[in-house]
Protein backbone atom coordinates (compact mmCIF):
# COMPACT_ATOMS: atom_id res chain seq x y z
CA UNK A 1 0.00 0.00 0.00
CA UNK A 2 2.61 2.55 1.15
CA UNK A 3 4.87 1.95 -1.58
CA UNK A 4 1.67 1.36 -4.33
CA UNK A 5 2.67 -2.44 -4.62
CA UNK A 6 -0.01 -5.51 -4.33
CA UNK A 7 0.58 -8.10 -1.77
CA UNK A 8 -1.33 -11.58 -0.60
CA UNK A 9 -0.85 -11.45 3.32
CA UNK A 10 -1.78 -14.87 4.94
CA UNK A 11 -1.96 -15.54 8.48
CA UNK A 12 -2.33 -19.13 10.28
CA UNK A 13 -2.91 -17.55 13.86
CA UNK A 14 -6.12 -16.25 15.52
CA UNK A 15 -5.23 -13.04 16.05
CA UNK A 16 -6.11 -12.12 12.73
CA UNK A 17 -8.76 -9.79 14.00
CA UNK A 18 -6.68 -8.17 16.84
CA UNK A 19 -4.01 -7.43 14.87
CA UNK A 20 -3.95 -7.89 11.17
CA UNK A 21 -6.89 -6.18 10.44
CA UNK A 22 -6.67 -3.77 12.57
CA UNK A 23 -3.32 -2.58 11.30
CA UNK A 24 -4.17 -2.55 7.75
CA UNK A 25 -7.29 -0.19 8.65
CA UNK A 26 -4.58 2.15 10.28
CA UNK A 27 -2.39 2.07 7.50
CA UNK A 28 -5.55 2.90 4.99
CA UNK A 29 -6.69 5.34 7.35
CA UNK A 30 -3.31 7.23 6.72
CA UNK A 31 -1.45 6.42 10.06
CA UNK A 32 2.03 7.60 10.08
CA UNK A 33 4.03 4.75 11.38
CA UNK A 34 6.97 2.73 9.49
CA UNK A 35 8.21 4.60 6.18
CA UNK A 36 4.58 6.60 5.94
CA UNK A 37 6.61 10.22 6.20
CA UNK A 38 9.53 9.13 4.31
CA UNK A 39 6.85 7.97 1.50
CA UNK A 40 4.39 10.77 1.98
CA UNK A 41 1.86 8.37 2.82
CA UNK A 42 -1.61 9.73 2.98
CA UNK A 43 -3.68 6.55 2.79
CA UNK A 44 -6.13 5.00 0.81
CA UNK A 45 -6.13 1.60 -0.22
CA UNK A 46 -8.16 -1.46 0.23
CA UNK A 47 -8.03 -5.60 1.28
CA UNK A 48 -9.77 -8.38 1.48
CA UNK A 49 -10.33 -10.55 4.40
CA UNK A 50 -11.37 -13.98 3.51
CA UNK A 51 -11.07 -17.32 5.48
CA UNK A 52 -11.13 -21.13 4.66
CA UNK A 53 -13.83 -22.75 4.97
CA UNK A 54 -13.47 -25.58 8.01
CA UNK A 55 -13.84 -29.26 7.11
CA UNK A 56 -11.40 -31.60 9.44
CA UNK A 57 -10.24 -28.12 11.28
CA UNK A 58 -13.32 -28.36 13.21
CA UNK A 59 -12.84 -31.72 14.55
CA UNK A 60 -8.90 -30.51 15.66
CA UNK A 61 -10.65 -27.93 17.37
CA UNK A 62 -12.85 -30.01 19.29
CA UNK A 63 -9.73 -32.43 19.69
CA UNK A 64 -8.01 -29.73 21.34
CA UNK A 65 -10.59 -28.78 23.75
CA UNK A 66 -11.38 -32.52 24.98
CA UNK A 67 -10.93 -33.10 28.66
CA UNK A 68 -11.75 -36.88 28.78
CA UNK A 69 -11.26 -39.96 27.20
CA UNK A 70 -15.24 -39.73 26.52
CA UNK A 71 -14.40 -36.24 24.33
CA UNK A 72 -11.63 -38.34 22.16
CA UNK A 73 -13.79 -40.85 21.32
CA UNK A 74 -16.78 -38.81 20.30
CA UNK A 75 -14.26 -36.75 17.75
CA UNK A 76 -12.85 -40.07 16.60
CA UNK A 77 -16.18 -41.59 15.76
CA UNK A 78 -17.28 -38.50 14.34
CA UNK A 79 -14.16 -38.55 12.28
CA UNK A 80 -14.80 -42.11 11.03
CA UNK A 81 -18.55 -42.17 10.60
CA UNK A 82 -17.44 -38.90 8.17
CA UNK A 83 -14.69 -40.65 6.74
CA UNK A 84 -12.28 -38.61 7.14
CA UNK A 85 -9.58 -40.04 8.48
CA UNK A 86 -6.09 -41.19 6.91
CA UNK A 87 -7.09 -43.52 3.94
CA UNK A 88 -4.61 -46.31 5.56
CA UNK A 89 -6.98 -46.38 8.79
CA UNK A 90 -9.60 -48.87 8.79
CA UNK A 91 -12.70 -48.09 11.42
CA UNK A 92 -12.93 -52.24 12.23
CA UNK A 93 -9.07 -51.86 12.77
CA UNK A 94 -9.73 -49.13 15.55
CA UNK A 95 -12.84 -51.16 17.37
CA UNK A 96 -10.67 -54.20 17.59
CA UNK A 97 -7.95 -52.15 19.76
CA UNK A 98 -10.74 -50.26 21.71
CA UNK A 99 -8.96 -51.28 25.04
CA UNK A 100 -5.04 -50.16 23.98
CA UNK A 101 -6.55 -46.63 23.00
CA UNK A 102 -8.39 -46.96 26.57
CA UNK A 103 -5.18 -47.43 28.24
CA UNK A 104 -3.62 -44.50 27.01
CA UNK A 105 -3.40 -41.18 28.62
CA UNK A 106 -5.07 -38.17 27.57
CA UNK A 107 -2.82 -36.55 25.62
CA UNK A 108 -1.77 -39.86 24.00
CA UNK A 109 -5.33 -40.15 22.74
CA UNK A 110 -5.58 -37.06 21.72
CA UNK A 111 -2.06 -37.27 19.65
CA UNK A 112 -3.28 -40.82 17.94
CA UNK A 113 -6.50 -39.39 16.57
CA UNK A 114 -4.78 -36.39 15.67
CA UNK A 115 -2.25 -38.26 13.45
CA UNK A 116 -5.45 -40.13 11.93
CA UNK A 117 -7.46 -37.21 10.71
CA UNK A 118 -6.67 -36.55 6.64
CA UNK A 119 -5.30 -33.13 7.23
CA UNK A 120 -5.98 -33.21 3.17
CA UNK A 121 -9.21 -32.53 4.98
CA UNK A 122 -8.58 -29.64 7.25
CA UNK A 123 -10.36 -27.66 4.93
CA UNK A 124 -13.39 -27.52 2.29
CA UNK A 125 -11.53 -28.21 -0.95
CA UNK A 126 -12.73 -25.89 -3.78
CA UNK A 127 -14.43 -29.36 -5.90
CA UNK A 128 -16.90 -29.73 -3.25
CA UNK A 129 -18.22 -26.58 -2.73
CA UNK A 130 -21.78 -27.85 -4.32
CA UNK A 131 -21.69 -30.27 -1.98
CA UNK A 132 -24.99 -29.78 0.15
CA UNK A 133 -23.56 -31.28 3.08
CA UNK A 134 -20.78 -28.71 3.49
CA UNK A 135 -24.12 -25.75 3.30
CA UNK A 136 -21.94 -22.79 1.19
CA UNK A 137 -23.76 -20.06 0.61
CA UNK A 138 -24.29 -19.04 -2.79
CA UNK A 139 -22.80 -15.53 -2.14
CA UNK A 140 -19.46 -17.58 -0.42
CA UNK A 141 -19.55 -20.17 -3.65
CA UNK A 142 -19.93 -16.50 -5.95
CA UNK A 143 -16.92 -14.93 -4.21
CA UNK A 144 -14.76 -18.39 -4.61
CA UNK A 145 -15.47 -19.14 -7.89
CA UNK A 146 -14.77 -15.28 -8.52
CA UNK A 147 -11.34 -15.55 -6.86
CA UNK A 148 -10.03 -18.42 -8.56
CA UNK A 149 -11.28 -17.33 -12.04
CA UNK A 150 -14.54 -19.84 -12.60
CA UNK A 151 -17.07 -17.40 -13.53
Amino acid sequence: MKMNRRFIGVEQMDYINTVSVPRLEKVIEGEQGGISKSVNWQGGGSFVYCELLEDNESLVNELEKAENTEQVKIVLNKAIDNGKLIPSVLPRDLKENEDDFDKLSLDEQKNLVMELLNKNQLYVNLSDIDDEDYMVSEADKAFTRSFYGKE
